[in-house]
């Protein structure tokens, strides 16, 4: 019988969507689900996108050019510049989504063998994007009873070997919602510049910044000009998530031209999505406002009514819409599983994505969960006493 690949055996099943069957089980069994799994914003899509896509005047659906249209990506060059990310359309390619542009960014820069640092918890995908490009990813672990702030710079430059080719970032995070400050930002610059290093930022949740705080760009930056390369998407900014488009950013013209390759491989990015995305660029700021401000309610009930649960611990997000919880269990994979095959209240339970699988450290995140607090304010409160109710029962 031919067998399957080493690298294909390797590949992480998606934390976040492996619970699929035993949800779809409990659906067809009657019972109703919150789904805290998934960052599925419940949001709609700004009118202007739709709209778009509506009353387009395309007679053939062609291709376009390999890194995106150049009106599109003149239009995401200047959004940049309200951010004080001064780029220009040429720096900028068009992807299927942020995971295309990392997988771009991945291939570009790195050989197999070659490793990156992440902080952890990490976007779980990033796992797969590394096993796919035969890269090792060197950890560095941050802690929920630090509200997972970045580790001291001291633990990144211990890390750094001859094979070190990045250093990753999520910011804000997935699945921490942790926002990099300013001056972390300017110590990550300090050591990929004197280690020769790339720096990847995953900035797709750069709206979604809370309490007064304000995102802080890699590329604002001028001195990481060619170490800095920014991964992005209209996914979660426009409530987009199906659209498929994102873009993968730097000033390092030789990253470009090599990610281009990446991009001509696969022939062109979805011709409709970049007309919705395209016109999402028009969105009034006061769509972000209501936005913003809903997510902040949402936050708030979700963090108090956890911290109201005996045995929980949880930190508390400043940014995108996530946050770990460390429950008073030893499996977490086990207990979201008997959450749909076993448990309800009233007909109704809970899906949440085990946060063992965004650690790569073995043995690390089994006694936790990641929460996305997409859901409106009343299915939260709901989802809470469901598992409230549920850690008072269950039995590891």
């Amino acid at each position: 019988m031919p067998k399957i690949s080493s690298k294909g055996q390797s590949m992480p099943e998606s934390p976040i969507r492996k619970l699929v069957p035993f949800a779809e089980k409990a659906q067809k069994q009657g019972k109703t689900i919150f789904h805290l799994n998934i960052g599925q914003p419940d949001i709609k899509t700004p009118q202007v996108a739709l709209d778009a896509i509506a009353v387009h005047s395309l007679t053939t659906i062609a291709y376009t050019r390999s890194e995106g249209s150049e009106k599109y990506r003149t239009k995401i060059a200047n959004y940049y510049s309200k951010h004080d990310i001064h780029v220009k359309h040429d720096d900028i390619i068009v992807t299927t989504g942020g995971s295309e542009a990392l997988l771009f960014a991945f291939g570009s820069i790195m050989d197999v063998d070659d490793e990156i640092i992440i902080p952890e918890p990490f976007y779980a995908n990033y796992n797969g994007f590394s096993v796919a490009s035969g890269v090792k990813v060197v950890p560095v672990i941050s802690k929920i009873d630090d509200n997972f702030a970045l580790p001291p710079i001291e633990e990144f430059e211990k890390l750094i070997t001859s094979k070190t080719k990045a250093i990753l970032i999520c910011n804000p995070g997935n699945p921490t919602g942790y926002i990099y400050s300013k001056e972390e930002i300017q110590k990550l610059a300090a050591i990929v510049k004197k280690h020769d290093l790339f720096l990847i930022s995953d900035e797709v949740y750069r709206e979604f910044a809370y309490d007064g705080i304000k995102h802080y760009s890699i590329l604002q930056e001028e001195s990481l000009a060619e170490n800095a390369i920014i991964i992005d998407s209209v996914s979660k900014r426009y409530s987009m998530c199906g659209a498929r488009i994102g873009c993968l950013v730097s000033k390092n013209k030789e990253v470009i031209k090599t990610a281009i390759k990446y991009a001509q491989a696969r022939l062109s990015p979805p011709t409709l999505a970049q007309i919705a995305s395209e016109a999402a660029l028009d969105t009034p700021q006061s769509y972000f406002d209501e936005v913003i401000e809903e997510y902040v309610k949402r936050r708030n009930t979700l963090i108090e009514g956890l911290q109201k649960i005996e045995g929980i611990k949880v930190a508390k997000p400043k940014g995108a819409f996530y946050c770990i919880v460390e429950l008073p269990i030893k499996n977490a994979d086990k207990f979201a599983q008997w959450l749909l095959e076993s448990f309800d209240v009233d007909g109704e339970t809970i899906m949440v994505a085990p946060a063992a699988g965004f650690y790569s450290t073995p043995g690390v995140g089994l006694n936790q969960i990641r929460i996305a607090y997409v859901l409106n304010n009343e299915s939260l409160i709901k989802a809470i006493n469901i598992l409230k109710q549920a850690l008072k029962v269950y039995k590891d």
